[in-house]
């Protein structure tokens, strides 16, 4: 398992955009399983929308990819590049996230060359009883620089 410091120390992102807040599960160049706590007081919660505070679905994408960036990075000749959106495919999203929601977020890496690659991620709210929702999924491009 890694800690918040822990993800800081292979991927760039920082508050109030580092959307990942440990890692339960990691392969490196294979398979990623992270964490993201929504809490109330997430900034985008603020205008997104005011009354009935929903995560954007395009933060909930980016925390896939954060979390696929892990993958890619903690590859031991990937150490000191970043990760780049080199695209999105297949984007779907099935259900709200909300303050209070714990996510589960899954990428495979089906790709990985030197200059990019590939995965699929899902990403799934955790439920207080165990069980698992999924709220969004896609395929991921990206570029290694």
């Amino acid at each position: 398992m890694l800690t918040t410091d822990q993800i800081k120390e292979i991927i760039p992102q920082r508050e109030p955009f580092l959307l990942i807040d440990e890692v339960e599960e990691l392969v490196p160049g294979e398979r990623v399983v992270a964490i993201k706590n929504v809490r109330a007081d997430e900034y985008y919660f603020k205008g997104h929308f005011p009354g009935q505070p929903v995560m954007p679905g395009v933060l909930i994408i980016e925390a896939l990819a954060q979390a696929g960036a892990v993958g890619v990075l903690s590859v031991p000749e990937n150490k000191g590049r970043n990760a780049f959106f080199g695209g999105i495919d297949g984007a779907r999203f099935r259900d709200m996230v909300v303050p209070g929601d714990v996510l589960r977020i899954t990428v495979t890496l089906e790709a990985m060359r030197s200059r990019g690659g590939k995965g699929h991620g899902e990403v799934v709210k955790v439920m207080a009883d165990g069980t698992e929702k999924k709220c969004a999924s896609a395929d991921i491009m990206f570029m290694l620089m």
